[in-house]
């Protein structure tokens, strides 16, 4: 049996504390790892390990931080078929959709590449006489990451790459269901010239989780993952001094005007809805058809194409999504569907008893397609988090501007239409913070900055994008003069700048 441990100080080492969590095979079912749960000590050998690194490497001037990046890059990219059979492997995800995930994680680190340019301050020459006013951002010291199953690559870069490159050690608590890309991540770090320290990464649970939120040597706490711990990471880490930035659930709406182009708007809600077998935040799992004729059109079509979705092993090329991590969380998906019946929605495609010819122990799903769900229901509430799309049907486009709007959620939400000024009326309006036009799955280039509103976030800055680079750095404003050689005198009023 593989055993997973830690990556501190610049290299893999075995657990202490005796406890280990199994890491299973979503194909087969079979554990196919143990991964080491930390204890106490071993994440506080890790965050003194990150402490004593940090200094010389925030001294490292950014052009040479960021040749590490480009390093890393190069690796990775040379690793990336390697790298997604891992990732498929213990997640569930297919192929093409890991080598999605890498990807998305090193555009981050392509942008964090550009560190050189988004460390540069502000100067102000002559605000007062002899008085120039300059500001430099400045590393906060150890960090650190807590990052979930559904991205194992990608989450993991966009948190530690923006992090080192402003000069931060980091600390990463990866999921504990598929662990192997975060660690071979970091030994990739390492071969790019990254000092050992800088990058660390901690397996465990609770435990470790709560040594990270409250050590005082670490300075800010990054986090994805369902709401409710998202709360509980945010507010204990507030309340011991932390810069704290959670990312929560959510409840993606995706809006069909009786304009739009319902062939587009069906491949949109087949792929960014069974997508990675639901298992995305960014994912579509409520649809709004406006007016009866529109919703009634667009569930006759989905409904084969729910039908025919190809499920398989994460192995095979031609799957449309592969199983679901573990055979608790599909557990939870089909318990969510029969409480939808039994909230009177209707039913339309039942995927609950799909079963894979050789894989029968495997955590597989057909697409189930929900029709009259309601706002007041529990899978409208909720987030399932599995292949399920429901149909909330709104008799018109106020109706549909406000679905999104009043659910607690706020991640993304989408709308398909050709009227280009009801498309810009509904950006303006909906209280999302995330808004796709025509465009399924909103997930920004990483440049720009990704976060949502309402209880899908905690905090005031996003991911990626300047957001993240003034995430992980503290400003430092300077006023200077030079003496000229006249003697003023002492002044006893605030200084004006006349």
């Amino acid at each position: 049996m593989r055993q997973i441990g830690h990556f501190i100080g610049g290299a893999e080492v075995n657990g202490v504390s005796g406890r280990r969590g199994d890491v299973f095979n979503p194909n087969t079912g079979e554990v196919q790892a143990q991964v080491a749960l930390a204890q106490r000590s071993e994440v506080e050998q890790a965050i003194a390990n990150a402490q004593a690194a940090q200094p010389a490497w925030a001294a490292t001037n950014p052009q040479r931080r960021a040749r590490v990046l480009f390093k890393f890059l190069e690796l990775a990219q040379k690793e990336n078929d390697s790298l997604a059979r891992l990732l498929s492997s213990e997640h569930g995800k297919t192929l093409p959709d890991a080598k999605g995930d890498i990807q998305r994680g090193l555009d981050v680190v392509e942008f964090a590449c550009g560190i050189p340019h988004l460390l540069k301050g502000e100067m102000t020459e002559g605000a007062g006489p002899g008085i120039d006013l300059f500001s430099i951002r400045q590393p906060l010291g150890v960090v650190a990451g807590i990052t979930p199953f559904n991205f194992p690559a990608m989450i993991p870069m966009w948190k530690f790459a923006p992090a080192i490159a402003c000069g931060n050690a980091f600390i990463l608590k990866p999921s504990e269901r598929d662990p192997s890309v975060p660690m071979r991540l970091a030994e990739l770090m390492i071969d790019a010239g990254l000092p050992a320290g800088i990058l660390n990464v901690v397996n465990g649970d609770k435990e470790a989780v709560d040594v990270l939120l409250t050590d005082a040597r670490v300075k800010a706490i990054g986090f994805v993952g369902s709401t409710a711990i998202a709360e509980y990471v945010y507010s204990t880490g507030c309340a011991h001094g932390k810069r704290v930035q959670c990312f929560g659930g959510a409840k993606n709406h995706m809006i069909v005007m009786p304009d739009a182009d319902l062939d587009q708007a069906v491949d949109a809600l087949i792929g960014a809805g069974y997508g990675s077998a639901g298992e995305r935040c960014m994912a579509i799992s409520v649809a709004v058809p406006v007016g009866k004729k529109t919703a009634d059109a667009l569930v006759e079509k989905l409904i084969p194409r729910v039908e025919s979705l190809k499920i398989g092993p994460s192995t095979d090329p031609q799957a449309d999504y592969g199983p679901l991590v573990t055979r608790a969380h599909l557990d939870k998906v089909k318990r969510y569907v029969e409480i939808g019946v039994n909230e009177g929605a209707k039913l339309v495609v039942d995927g609950r008893g799909f079963n894979l010819q050789g894989y029968e122990n495997g955590n597989f799903m057909g697409g189930c397609l929900f029709d009259n769900v309601t706002p007041d229901m529990q899978i409208y509430k909720e987030e399932i988090f599995g292949p399920v799309l429901s149909i909330v049907r709104a008799d018109d486009y106020q109706e549909a501007v406000r679905l999104p709007s009043a659910h607690e959620y706020g991640n993304g939400v989408a709308i398909f239409t050709r009227d280009g000024d009801t498309a810009r009326d509904f950006t303006n309006r909906v209280e999302v913070g995330m808004v796709g036009v025509n465009f399924a799955i909103p997930v920004q280039l990483a440049y720009h900055t990704f976060g949502g509103w309402k209880r899908s976030v905690f905090g005031d800055l996003n991911q990626h994008g300047s957001d993240s680079i003034r995430f992980y750095t503290r400003t430092k404003t300077v006023t200077a003069r030079w003496p000229s050689g006249t003697k003023e005198g002492a002044e006893f009023v605030i200084p004006t700048m006349k």
